[in-house]
């Protein structure tokens, strides 16, 4: 009888011939992933019409039934976008696809690919081997872009996220000499933001001072001053909490930064020229020129 190995359940794996991949890029605070297998050109004509018409959208992408020599993407005819199982695609919130609303979730991600447009498919069932069960009343979306034909040819299909702004980004196909571009931007990117920065400051602990002080900086910065101003009175509670455990800097230094962010100048001074006082003192002594600096500019006037 032969022992059984301790390796006897572990998972077999062998190089295939088109790769796993993904690309995940933030995009203000919405997460985007997609992962996809990269099929490699190996000299074949990737793109092109069929010689024999083929009515319909349904998918061609068989590679068992394909007569020799035929594109490997017929146009006009669901595509994976990809190989092995469907492209997936995620996003953590909802999203805008070129102009149009996508809501956060994993999708499968189809194309009909065309010599002068492409159709991209985003699908409700995320989990497909390929696109021969492709369901069209399950899409979630789809939408048009054109395709930019380039001379340099790239081997394995690839995509890439770039950023163009704070909240928006280009999503890019890539593989052989075609490059498809579709744009995505997040909805409503503040009020995404400060949806979650407000759980997130519901759920700080009682000592916690930067959290509430940095979101109530974010809330200033894009003029909502309501969260602001109540994140900003949050964090000047703990920072009296802490110094009536005990004066030190911090704790006047807290004080300081929460009261002049309020508007609140008068009070701002003597806590900001207390936690100076307190910081030349401390062994080793704080540096306090930039706290200095700011209580000159208050003191002048300058908020």
């Amino acid at each position: 009888m032969i022992a059984a190995s301790g390796a006897a359940n572990a998972q077999l794996r062998l190089p295939q011939a088109s790769q796993k991949a993904s690309v995940m890029q933030t995009v203000g605070i919405t997460d985007v992933t997609i992962s996809y297998f990269r099929p490699m050109v190996k000299g074949r004509t990737i793109w092109g019409e069929w010689p024999e018409k083929v009515e319909g959208e349904a998918t061609l992408d068989n590679g068992n039934t394909r007569p020799k020599g035929y594109p490997i993407v017929p146009y006009g005819h669901v595509w994976r976008t990809g190989a092995n199982t469907a492209t997936q695609f995620t996003v953590t919130d909802d999203v805008m696809i070129n102009g149009q609303p996508l809501a956060a979730g994993t999708y499968s991600l189809h194309s009909i690919p065309g010599k002068e447009e492409w159709t991209i498919i985003f699908n409700k069932v995320a989990d497909q081997g390929g696109s021969f069960n492709y369901d069209a009343k399950q899409d979630a979306l789809r939408v048009k872009t054109k395709p930019v034909w380039v001379t340099e040819n790239q081997e394995a299909l690839g995509f890439s996220i770039e950023p163009t702004s704070e909240d928006t980004a280009a999503v890019v196909l890539r593989w052989e000499k075609i490059r498809v571009p579709f744009t995505m931007q997040v909805k409503e990117p503040v009020a995404t933001t400060l949806a979650k920065v407000r759980v997130v400051v519901a759920a700080a602990k009682p000592d916690d001072f930067n959290t509430p002080f940095q979101a109530a900086n974010y809330a200033r910065d894009k003029k909502e001053m309501t969260d602001a101003n109540a994140w900003y009175e949050q964090a000047l509670k703990v920072a009296d909490a802490e110094i009536a455990k005990g004066e030190t800097y911090r704790g006047y230094a807290r004080k300081f930064n929460a009261l002049a962010a309020l508007g609140r100048t008068k009070d701002a001074i003597p806590a900001g020229e207390k936690a100076v006082a307190l910081g030349k003192a401390a062994t080793p002594k704080v540096d306090t020129s930039a706290l200095e600096k700011r209580i000159a500019e208050l003191k002048a006037g300058k908020n």
